[in-house]
């Protein structure tokens, strides 16, 4: 029976890492052949970095089942480390594309470090105490960054919370100068470094979910009190979730911010919180493939009603309101149920032909 259930989860799995290179290979050759527009070629890297942030988000609130509303934060940490870590290190490597992953694994530790900051004190919260502290870490560290200027010279790098005369540079360049955010960004990231760290943060993920430490967080989601009972740490493998999805949300806020010339902290605000937490939510908590397929279409939404710019906004809104009803109609879903059930009980031979046509979604829970 375990056997059984691995080979769908393996299935699974594949089918995701499946889905996301025939859309890879689909974008490029469209791109080649003139389908794909500039706008769209522009929102290309964003949507990595979305799913990233929506399947990293989906560890802590599907897998871990804990409320998250600071999930910009690690980001910003990463965004702006990140760039930092780029400006410094460009000189020295040459490729530009080492310089970006080097930049994302600065980011990512970071990210992970605050994570550990963070998760430390607040994993033996729960609830709407976890979600407001959570809220709160994210306000902060975009205050932090509103006051935050950073400079680099022949001495190496300079930093100051009270102005940028404060640095005290002799020449050297200012990278991040307060509220006005990183400024001078050198743009390294490419479409191709953005699908590799979406299959990376698909891997990492998808072999935690089935591993031994994965079957422990999602004992300590379905019932603390149990798990505590057979010896389970329910706050080791609760903050392991909590850092793990900080690391990936460094790693897509390098990326992300290293596609544009400049970025302000009021960009990872509350309203990207929330709007990631919207991609998992739709997609479905504990879904990896559904955060995947619904940060790509709501990332590519707005920018598809552009041209309707009076009304694009509400058609949004009720888009994002029907999808929610839709996944979320008791009805609907006991149709699916009861449809469902009708074919576990055809002959084996009928099952086997229409397994291809099911696809097996594993990831619902």
């Amino acid at each position: 029976m375990a056997g059984k259930k691995q080979s769908r989860e393996l299935r699974s799995d594949l089918i995701t890492y499946g889905i996301v290179i025939a859309a890879f290979v689909l974008v490029q050759l469209g791109v080649s052949a003139g389908f794909i527009g500039s706008a769209l070629q522009g929102q290309l890297i964003p949507i990595c970095a979305y799913v990233v942030m929506a399947v990293s988000l989906n560890l802590v609130v599907g897998l871990s089942g804990e409320l998250s509303l600071g999930h910009a934060g690690f980001m910003s940490v990463g965004a702006f480390t990140g760039v930092v870590a780029a400006t410094a290190l460009q000189p020295l490597v040459g490729s530009d594309a080492l310089t970006l992953v080097l930049a994302m694994l600065v980011g990512a530790v970071f990210a992970a470090i605050a994570g550990v900051i963070v998760g430390v004190p607040v994993m033996r919260l729960r609830g709407d105490y976890l979600a407001i502290v959570t809220l709160a870490f994210g306000e902060i560290i975009k205050n932090l960054l509103n006051n935050l200027y950073v400079g680099i010279d022949a001495a190496g790098l300079h930093l100051s919370f009270t102005g940028e005369a404060a640095l005290g540079m002799d020449g050297g360049e200012t990278i991040i100068k307060g509220p006005q955010g990183a400024v001078g960004i050198p743009r390294l990231s490419t479409f191709l470094i953005g699908f590799l760290l979406v299959l990376f943060a698909l891997f990492v993920v998808l072999n935690l979910k089935r591993s031994r430490s994965g079957r422990a967080i999602m004992a300590v989601r379905d019932n603390r009190i149990a798990a505590e009972s057979v010896g389970i740490n329910t706050t080791k493998y609760r903050l392991m979730a909590f850092v793990v999805a900080a690391a990936l949300a460094g790693m897509a806020g390098a990326l992300y911010a290293m596609n544009f010339s400049s970025i302000a902290p009021r960009k990872f605000d509350f309203n990207t919180s929330i709007l990631i937490l919207v991609f998992v939510v739709l997609g479905g908590m504990g879904n990896i493939r559904g955060s995947v397929i619904a940060a790509t279409l709501l990332t590519i939404l707005p920018e598809a009603l552009r041209s309707i710019s009076d009304y694009r906004m509400l058609l949004y809104a009720i888009v994002l309101i029907l999808v929610m009803l839709v996944t979320n109609n008791p009805t609907l879903r006991a149709l699916w149920l009861r449809v469902k059930g009708r074919l576990s009980r055809r002959p084996p031979t009928a099952r086997a032909a229409s397994t291809v046509q099911e696809g097996g979604d594993d990831d619902e829970r």
